[in-house]
């Protein structure tokens, strides 16, 4: 079959389309016929090194990219129960290992069935590929870390990326009253997806502003802890999610997040999401009701993923990029 594979780190030019061996699923796995994959910050902190890289390591251990999947069961082991071949699924790829989890960007790949489920009837492969990673933070961000609330007014930074627009939706289900953040040209978006208030970052910064906030998420945030601690009200809670990898950030919100929500009821926290079939089916449940609806920007066939992951990296997405396998 076709994959993409990297053999040393760098920039996505390391990203080859090769001939590798067709996985053979085990008993407690799936083999799916990948339709579709999303790419997310994730794979180009893989392919860049900035993930699971021992120092001197020059090349990667595990050659493979792509986590979200969506596509055709193919086969099943013998210990699967809740799938059959030929049912549409989506959710996370990969085997047994968050470092095994990886390898969607190919013409088939292998999944457990904890980590996937079926696919909502009124989606594509290419909108359902969009979810798992990107809408699992979003949900945990909100519901777990942030503890969302009916008509609580939250603020989602970054509203117009792919946790972003998902994290919009999302609140709206919950009932909070949601205000985005984005650029200039993005903030349409933002309106279409639900958003009751638009915040042009180019003109108006939020941390500045008189309003107050119950939650704010910080799905792409430019702005440090103290910020957004500033506009929290005084039980408020600051969530970062983590997916733009900024060390500084992520140093402030793990040494100082914990020591902060300690002193008075402000909450700071930092969180990767897990992807898990609970929370894979209550996406699924919000999607065939229409309550979300992937925002895609662009589309690039397989062959093409060096050229998605450059445009990732660029940060101008509206939502999310998705990778098309005939």
């Amino acid at each position: 079959m076709k994959a993409i594979v990297y053999h040393s780190y760098g920039s996505p030019d390391v990203l080859k389309l090769e001939d590798v061996e067709k996985p053979t699923p085990s008993d407690d796995e799936l083999l799916i016929r990948v339709r579709a994959a999303s790419v997310n910050p994730l794979d180009f902190h893989f392919m860049r090194g900035h993930t699971f890289k021992m120092p001197g390591q020059k090349s990667p251990k595990y050659k493979r990219m792509g986590v979200d999947v969506a596509g055709e069961v193919e086969a099943v082991g013998k210990n699967i129960t809740q799938f059959k071949v030929g049912d549409a699924v989506f959710g996370g790829c990969g085997r047994k290992g968050w470092a095994n989890g990886i390898g969607s960007f190919a013409e088939y790949v292998c999944g457990l069935e904890d980590k996937l489920v079926l696919m909502p009837s009124n989606l594509s492969f290419a909108q359902a590929s969009s979810l798992p990673i990107a809408a699992c933070t979003a949900l945990q961000g909100l519901r777990d870390k942030g503890r969302i609330q009916q008509g609580q007014k939250v603020l989602i930074e970054g509203a117009s990326g792919g946790v972003g627009t998902f994290a919009v939706q999302i609140a709206k289900a919950f009932g909070a009253e949601v205000t985005a953040v984005a650029s200039t040209k993005k903030l349409e978006t933002a309106r279409l997806i639900g958003a009751d208030h638009l915040i042009d970052y180019t003109e108006q910064d939020f941390t500045r502003a008189s309003q107050r906030y119950d939650l704010i998420v910080g799905a792409n945030s430019h702005h440090t802890i103290f910020e957004c601690r500033r506009v929290l009200t005084p039980n408020g809670r600051y969530v970062e999610t983590g997916g733009a990898f900024n060390i500084t950030k992520i140093l402030y919100a793990v040494l100082l997040g914990p020591l902060l929500s300690r002193t008075g009821g402000k909450k700071t926290s930092l969180f990767i999401a897990n992807i898990n079939q609970e929370d894979l089916q209550f996406l699924a449940s919000l999607a065939q009701t229409g309550k979300i609806i992937p925002v895609l920007d662009r589309s690039y066939p397989l062959r093409e993923t060096a050229d998605a992951i450059r445009y990732l990296e660029e940060g101008h997405a509206c939502g999310k990029i998705v990778l098309t396998v005939d």
